[in-house]
């Protein structure tokens, strides 16, 4: 029997046929276009904002490396400290009223009702709508003098005067997270609808025929097996809200007294408008420590989902 010479061997396959043939690398080849796109427009970002933060640059001057001092001046600033209390007070009031009352919206559509396909449409309009233009149309309703709540409230005999709810600065607070909860309700709803949807309705009647009431229902059955949905959702919501900026800018541009600022805006003002470019930078850097705990909120969130699967993954 004849052995085989080089020339009938066969040829060695290339690179990209390699490359076709392998599983993984066919999968990394497919992700690369997006790592690009993240390598361009956030990590290289992210990391320029952390380098400025440790430097003096303002706008139209390059500045030198100053270590923390950017830092330092942030921890004995009122204003950047009043800041972090008005974003936590914000996210916190604003995230659980978005989650308490779309849930409600959830669970009420996911009844059996009437033109239920008309009213999920409805109810995403909020969200649909640009941030900018839901602050201006909240703008007028809290004017203080054209507001409709105050010519409803005087017409109806309960106040004697306009309210001023931007010039006021709990009313400010208060005007801002309930136009943030407005627009966060319906992104809330519709997520938590559809993993009302995904429980399956025979738990509910097996439940029902050994007598468990419509709270021990939601409380045994809907609630445990929704928390790897509400942990995401929530998760978003939270950076969403925490990171708000369009909103204020808008509606009161951190006023008045800086009692509506929040660190984003605050960033905004000291950095583009004050030009203190490394200022400005330390305190966006400044919330990646709040953003990170509500990713580990998230994280410890969906470890619930081996209750749901019956597991231990």
């Amino acid at each position: 029997m004849s052995s085989l010479t080089a020339g009938d061997l066969p040829p060695k396959p290339s690179f990209f046929e390699r490359l076709s043939q392998s599983r993984n690398g066919l999968g990394l080849l497919f992700m690369l276009p997006a790592a690009i796109f993240l390598l361009c427009f956030l990590t290289y970002p992210l990391g320029l904002g952390v380098w400025l933060g440790f430097t003096d640059t303002r706008i139209g001057r390059p500045g030198i490396f100053i270590g923390l001092e950017n830092y330092q001046y942030l921890m004995e600033d009122r204003v950047f400290w009043l800041s972090v209390f008005n974003t936590i007070v914000y996210t916190a009031v604003a995230s659980i009223l978005k989650f308490a009352l779309g849930l409600w919206l959830a669970i009420i559509l996911n009844e059996h009702l009437p033109f239920k396909t008309f009213f999920r449409a409805v109810i995403l309009l909020p969200w649909v709508v640009p941030t900018v233009l839901s602050a201006l149309a909240f703008w007028w309703i809290f004017d203080s003098q054209f507001s409709i709540i105050s010519w409803v409230l005087m017409s109806a005999g309960l106040i004697d005067a306009p309210i001023n709810f931007l010039g006021d600065p709990t009313n400010a607070r208060l005007s801002v997270i309930a136009a943030n909860v407005w627009r966060g309700i319906p992104f809330v709803a519709i997520s938590l609808l559809a993993g009302l949807q995904t429980i399956p309705a025979s738990l509910h009647e097996a439940a029902a025929l050994d007598g468990a009431t419509s709270w021990q229902r939601f409380r045994r059955i809907t609630l445990p097996l929704l928390t790897p949905i509400i942990a995401v959702v929530m998760t978003f919501s939270v950076l969403f809200t925490f990171t708000d900026f369009q909103l204020i800018y808008v509606l009161t541009k951190g006023g008045p007294v800086n009692a509506t600022h929040l660190m984003a805006t605050l960033s905004f003002q000291r950095g583009i408008p004050g030009g203190a470019l490394g200022e400005g930078a330390a305190i966006a850097v400044a919330m990646v420590p709040f953003l990170l705990a509500a990713i580990l909120f998230s994280f410890f969130g969906l470890q619930r989902r081996k209750w749901q699967q019956g597991g231990n993954d």
